[in-house]
């Protein structure tokens, strides 16, 4: 009865997060990822990482509104620590809620990251504005402002008591900045959109390729991490890692197979949405034709 229990309160909290996960307007409320990890579930998850004397914010939330409630929970946590801010790539819902965060907070991000910010962030903050009046309401007045630190490929950050953030680029996946934030000793990985937990992945625009991702992927591996925070999926394990990997690796293969058949792309992405759907029975599968298009043009 103890083990139904538990296992009836996992699927609350699991479809908690989910509803959570749509979700533009953040709260307060946090949950416990490792001993020094803390998240607010939602549009996007943010990562919160506690020292004995300083918290990493991982993301902002759209907008300054949710910036501020980020900041808010960070500082609940840990009241008199100082504060850092860094985002996992320069999309809106992880990067256009800075100015929400107290004056004294220091932002970091990785240099290729910051490229791709100020070649397309007030253009993606207007196109997410377009969406809806709710992200138009979030996005009014946004002002971008530019990092207090960049780095080349990783920046450790103490935080005190032992905690360590290691800020990493491994090069391009989803975008060509994504950034990747591992912590010691949890051996957590808060890990953007890098990896997900069962979500197809998606390369933004002029981002990484299906072989760049895989190379990434190679990379974080080797950290070897036990607890895994995406930014739109459900919290998981250190195995996300290897699946992600796995499903890429497999769908870049059938897709060249089809394409030395002389199959289209077209043809080939319907033609791989109906085979993966039965063979990741598990995983929500639409349509895998923009990510077939991205290793079919490598």
């Amino acid at each position: 009865m103890r083990n139904i229990t538990f296992l009836l309160a996992l699927g609350l909290v699991a479809a908690g997060a989910s509803h959570a996960q749509n979700q533009p307007i953040l709260g307060e409320d946090t949950v416990k990822v490792s001993d020094h990890v803390w998240a607010i579930m939602g549009w996007p998850n943010i990562g919160i990482v506690v020292g004995a004397n300083a918290t990493l914010v991982v993301d902002t939330g759209l907008g300054p509104r949710n910036g501020a409630t980020a900041a808010k929970a960070a500082k609940k946590l840990a009241p008199n620590n100082k504060l850092y801010l860094t985002t996992t790539h320069f999309h809106p819902e992880h990067a256009g809620g800075d100015s929400g965060f107290p004056s004294g907070t220091i932002l970091i991000r990785d240099k290729v990251q910051q490229g791709e910010m100020e070649k397309y962030g007030e253009e993606m903050v207007n196109l997410f504005a377009s969406r809806n009046e709710q992200q138009k309401e979030l996005l009014a007045n946004v002002k971008l402002r530019r990092p207090d630190e960049t780095f080349d490929k990783e920046r450790k950050l103490a935080l005190g008591g032992g905690v360590t953030a290691r800020l990493l680029w491994f090069g391009g996946a989803h975008t060509k900045g994504d950034e990747l934030i591992f912590v010691e000793p949890d051996k957590t990985l808060i890990s953007g959109d890098v990896v997900q937990n069962k979500v197809v992945p998606n390369i933004f625009r002029d981002g990484g390729t299906p072989s760049s991702w895989i190379a990434v992927l190679d990379q974080v591996e080797k950290l070897g991490a036990l607890h895994v925070l995406p930014d739109h999926s459900a919290i998981g394990d250190g195995s996300m890692v290897a699946k992600e990997k796995a499903f890429i690796t497999d769908l870049r293969r059938r897709a060249l197979d089809l394409k030395r058949q002389g199959i289209s792309d077209d043809d080939a992405g319907k033609q791989l949405t109906a085979e993966f759907k039965t063979k990741y029975s598990d995983w929500p599968i639409n349509n895998l034709t923009n990510f077939v298009k991205s290793i079919y043009a490598e």
